[in-house]
């Protein structure tokens, strides 16, 4: 099966609601979730590795209740079927310690500060998209229209 998803993790319905509206263009291609905790996002991915779905991208806000992004990201990270699955932080509110944590136990790919640039974030997942495609060895040809494309060219002129 290559159903892909993106998921998106925030507490805040207004920020959940602008994610949805920037990475609407994606949705022709892949299958786009959102939650609005740690705890849902696990059970969501839970459910979607079961039916053998492929979580290619995850964007988390880190102050959450109850379990925080960083921690979320972290346990994504130290769970061998997601190793290949892009994460980015979003989020306003990381201290420089909590930055520093992303990356050396939830090896994020890219953090977002909020406010974020819309045009930012949607070419932040147009290139981990397109390497998390690269890397599970899919048909990249279905979604061209979404992918980066000199990310693309890059790693295919690497590999000849």
């Amino acid at each position: 099966m290559d159903t892909l998803f993106i998921i998106y993790i925030d507490d805040q319905r207004e920020v959940l609601s602008t994610l949805e509206k920037d990475l609407e263009l994606f949705e022709e291609f892949v299958t786009i979730e959102e939650c609005e905790s740690a705890i849902e996002a696990h059970k969501l991915i839970n459910e979607i590795d079961s039916k053998g779905g492929m979580i290619a991208v995850i964007i988390s806000d880190h102050v959450m209740p109850r379990k925080s992004g960083i921690e979320f990201l972290s346990d994504i990270n130290s769970d061998a079927r997601f190793v290949k699955t892009k994460k980015i932080l979003l989020t306003g509110q990381a201290t420089h310690k909590d930055i520093i944590d992303a990356i050396n136990k939830a090896h994020i790919e890219k953090y977002i500060e909020k406010p974020w640039n819309s045009n930012d974030l949607i070419e932040a997942v147009k290139i981990l998209l397109t390497e998390y495609i690269l890397s599970v060895e899919i048909d990249y040809s279905k979604y061209s229209k979404i992918l980066h494309q000199p990310t693309l060219l890059n790693k295919l002129h690497k590999s000849s």
